[in-house]
């Protein structure tokens, strides 16, 4: 058993919140029962999630998309009295990761996306450091972007939208996981010959084609998975508790 505090004191020591300019608070979200036995993690605060960790008997859920963020305008009414109505009546903990879970090195959504892949970073790019830039673990490239594209599928599970940009082998991999879409410009400046995330909008078809570096839109909850149970699980055996991860599917 832990407490609610030291499980936040373990999180926070973790992944850094106060490093990070965010969406949205980073830590404890609503705050429930003091002692902890079992933890469920997810991606998505959603009322699918939260109604799976009751069924569970969790007294905690730690995500990395959670209730609150800047812009919202306090109204609980809806999806998010319905929400906090589940969490609150079952006293039930959420924790809430939104960047300083995308950039921990080792247990973040980068690096378990990488990890994943068999990609491996040395180097980071972007603002606040969240790009990862690398390649191959094993140094191969990959022969072009249909190659890589069907290795995303493989590992992903599900297709892939690519743009080409200029052909040839690929070794030189960028990729920031969920919306990030953004970071494709910082990409390229890095020397990215191609950049991995989760979203595409109008705007990158075009930079990919003029300036010659492949996107692959990977899906945005596809992408982002493995970094709230792996930091989850760690914690967890850390402090001697339970965890489960509970995957609530989803098609972006």
């Amino acid at each position: 058993m832990a407490t609610q505090q030291q499980l936040l004191a373990a999180f926070d020591a973790l992944l850094a919140p106060e490093r990070f300019q965010d969406f949205g608070p980073n830590g404890l979200q609503v705050e429930g029962r003091t002692e902890v036995r079992r933890i469920v993690s997810g991606v998505t605060a959603s009322l699918a999630l939260i109604e799976a960790a009751v069924d569970a008997g969790a007294d905690a859920i730690f995500v990395h998309h959670g209730l609150f963020w800047r812009g919202q305008d306090g109204r609980v009414t809806g999806w998010m009295k319905q929400r906090l109505a589940r969490l609150l009546a079952h006293d039930i903990n959420l924790f809430a990761y939104h960047l300083p879970l995308d950039a921990h090195a080792e247990l973040g959504n980068n690096a378990q996306f990488g990890r994943l892949l068999g990609l491996q970073a040395p180097s980071r790019f972007g603002e606040q450091d969240l790009g990862f830039l690398g390649g191959r673990a094993d140094g191969s490239p990959f022969a072009d972007l249909a190659a890589l594209t069907r290795h995303l599928e493989a590992s992903l599970g599900r297709p892939v939208l690519s743009v080409a940009g200029a052909p040839g082998p690929l070794s030189r991999i960028a990729w920031c996981t969920g919306g990030a879409q953004a970071y494709f410009e910082a990409a390229i400046a890095a020397g990215a010959q191609v950049f991995l995330t989760g979203e595409i909008s109008e705007p990158q078809a075009h930079y990919a084609r003029e300036c010659g570096v492949s996107f692959a839109a990977c899906g945005h909850h596809a992408t982002e998975r493995y970094g709230a149970p792996a930091v989850a699980a760690h914690v967890a055996a850390q402090l001697g508790i339970e965890h489960r991860f509970i995957d609530i599917p989803n098609p972006a």
